[in-house]
């Protein structure tokens, strides 16, 4: 008999989401779930106090978090957006594109009791932001294309594909062009399995490597800077100077760090020149969820700046003045987004 393990987690890295784990007791039960598992399947489930839940199915394991937010949490993030539109003014269109995680999609009805609900968390993070914030909902487009790889299944990012959809949903907001998929030459690393297992120290998830498949723009000439910031103890205690790098870093088969591909990572904030003259420029403001959102955006902006809200060390409002930012999105995960901290950050961001 297959079986869903939910495991003890033990520490994140330094970029990973933090959750907030509700006291569970253990308890045994069996189900079936046509969206996680065969029809035919049937799968024992046991649940610790705190932990990482584990689909447990062979070549198709699934590791994913469950989520602790709650709406007081993401009332105070929909204020903090609402701020930023503020002090930016009618100059700079706002925009809130706050990203679901696996959990919402792929947690079984039966287990639905480990985990918070995430669509009526965000639907209430929505409600939330004034009429000037532009809001850019992906729940239900996500959900439409669930039975895809739009979440890797052994890392705790989305996969590139749903960025993909996503990156769509927004760029429709925009009002700017948009690029099909086969305007993009496919990449693959193979046999990927990313922070999942790490988390869990689970094998099922380390027998079960999967495709990591991300997309290069092609006919765009494009150019990337990266101010690179060295940390101490998790803070931003140094920077270069701006030195162009590849947009992209390609992964070797087998590596646990292929979500990575994207600028390598967070530490860093990062400037493409995309060689359109429309005079849009974009600033995301992310935590590693946002990564894979920036090259589908070459193809509709002037410029692309990619600002990681835990690293950058200046004032906001200044980088927007000095670099003549035209539209500014928040895409942070919905944990990041539940939590204090991020708040925090970003109203200090704000502050300086």
């Amino acid at each position: 008999m297959k079986r869903i393990r939910l495991i003890l987690l033990l520490s994140f890295a330094a970029c990973s989401i933090m959750p907030v784990f509700s006291q569970i007791q253990k308890q045994e039960s069996q189900y079936s779930n046509a969206d996680t598992i065969n029809d035919d399947s049937k799968y024992e489930v046991r649940r610790a106090r705190a932990g990482i839940i584990v689909l447990d199915n062979g070549a198709e394991t699934r590791a994913f978090e469950p989520f602790g937010g709650t709406q007081v949490g993401a009332m105070s993030y929909a204020e903090m957006v609402n701020s930023y539109k503020q002090a930016f003014g009618d100059s700079v269109a706002v925009y809130c594109m706050t990203i679901p995680n696996a959990v919402a999609y792929y947690c079984p009805e039966e287990q639905r009791s480990w985990t918070n609900n995430e669509k009526s968390v965000l639907d209430k993070l929505y409600a939330n932001l004034d009429n000037t914030i532009i809001p850019v909902k992906i729940y239900d487009e996500l959900e439409s294309h669930k039975s895809e790889p739009i979440y890797s299944r052994t890392d705790h990012h989305w996969a590139p594909l749903g960025a993909y959809y996503a990156s769509r949903c927004f760029a429709n907001a925009a009002g700017v062009n948009f690029r099909p998929l086969s305007s993009y030459d496919a990449k693959t690393v193979h046999n990927y399995v990313g922070s999942m297992y790490t988390f869990s120290k689970d094998i099922a998830v380390k027998n079960a490597p999967e495709d990591f498949v991300y997309y290069m723009p092609q006919g765009i000439d494009y150019k990337s800077w990266f101010i690179n910031y060295t940390l101490s103890k998790g803070k931003t205690v140094g920077e270069s100077a701006p030195v162009e790098r590849n947009f992209f870093i390609h992964y070797k088969d087998g590596s646990a760090g292929a979500y990575c591909t994207f600028m390598g990572g967070d530490t860093r904030t990062v400037k493409v020149v995309t060689g359109n003259k429309n005079g849009r420029r974009l600033m995301i403001l992310k935590d590693s969820y946002g990564n894979a959102l920036p090259a589908y955006l070459f193809y509709g902006f002037e410029e692309v700046h990619v600002v990681d809200f835990r690293y950058f060390p200046h004032s906001i409002r200044k980088y927007v003045a000095d670099n003549s930012i035209t539209d500014v999105l928040f895409a942070n995960n919905l944990i990041h987004a539940c939590s204090p901290s991020t708040t925090r950050k970003y109203l200090n961001m704000l502050a300086r």
